[in-house]
């Protein structure tokens, strides 16, 4: 048995395995050029201690993605007040925009020749699986409010990484398998699966994308349905029900900042049927954000997300 920090005397250590050579080597990432816009990740939901962990953990992986990435959080919700541990997007754009200006000044006083600032300031990506009308008109809201030039990237999904972080979670959950290719049962595993997302009518036909994915997946019928919509849950397993799906679970097509607090849990009553985590920080979604970022600047990654 392995202890905490590593094997048990006498096991063999695992050495890791040398880069292979040639055409079959895998690209090295991409590097950030010098100079290039700061990532901001728009945080939706009020504003917490979780919420920031889970912004931050997405940057790191991002910056593992980009090395180089000036990554940073600006909430939805947040404030200005000095010293705010939640500063709101439009703060945040506004403070890379005057740093950027700031060391253009100071090269030119040190001597340097300074070109003309050329593309955004920064690039806002929203930390959002599917397009949340509400939450996005904020976030162009929040970029009109600062003194930054900055471009509003796409939402994250729809994506096959997406669907892979639903298997994922509902087979942490017990309810479905972890592989179709492995030769075992869950005795919990769901035959009808409800996908619910946020952000109305919009929201769930971007969603059914993802759910035709996971469907593909999972080899059992997946439909979204509307956590802000009153009864969408309900009707949904209603439906599946009368397909011929026996044993129901719910996938939060969700972040997790961005779904009001109950809400889950009532539509889970509602629909009568066990639930599978939110995505929370599955590391796909660090590639996904700077792959939104990557394509808005128009920067050829060397290992894309797929």
């Amino acid at each position: 048995m392995s202890s905490p920090t590593g094997p048990a005397n006498g096991l063999p250590v695992r050495m890791p395995r040398p880069r292979p050579a040639g055409r079959h080597r895998r690209p090295e990432p991409a590097v950030a050029p010098e100079g290039a816009p700061a990532l901001v990740l728009a945080v939706p939901g009020a504003p917490s201690a979780a919420s920031r962990g889970l912004a931050e953990e997405i940057l790191s992986i991002g910056r593992s993605e980009l090395p180089g990435l000036d990554g940073r959080i600006g909430y939805l919700e947040g404030d200005d007040s000095e010293g705010s541990e939640f500063p709101s997007l439009a703060g945040v754009l506004t403070a890379v925009a005057q740093e950027r200006s700031a060391r253009a000044e100071f090269a030119r006083a040190a001597g340097h020749e300074v070109p003309a600032p050329t593309g955004p300031d920064a690039v806002v990506v929203p930390l959002l699986v599917g397009p949340d009308g509400d939450l996005l008109r904020r976030a162009r809201q929040a970029l009109m409010d600062s003194s930054a030039a900055a471009e509003l990237a796409d939402v994250l999904g729809p994506h096959p990484l997406l669907a892979e972080g639903l298997h994922v979670r509902l087979s942490e959950a017990g309810l479905a398998r972890a592989d179709r290719a492995r030769l075992f049962t869950v005795t919990t595993a769901a035959d009808g699966i409800i996908l619910a997302t946020t952000g109305g009518e919009e929201a769930v036909q971007a969603a059914g994308i993802t759910g035709m994915l996971l469907a593909a997946r999972l080899a059992v019928p997946v439909k979204a349905a509307a956590l802000d919509q009153e009864g969408s849950v309900a009707a949904i397993a209603e439906q599946l029900r009368a397909e011929g799906s026996t044993q129901l679970a719910l996938a939060p097509y969700l972040i997790g900042p961005e779904v009001a607090e109950g809400l889950l849990d009532t539509a889970c009553k509602e629909a009568g049927c066990a639930t599978g985590e939110v995505l929370g920080a599955y590391p796909a979604l660090g590639k996904l954000a700077v792959a939104q970022y990557s394509a808005a600047l128009g920067i050829t990654q060397g290992a894309s997300a797929h």
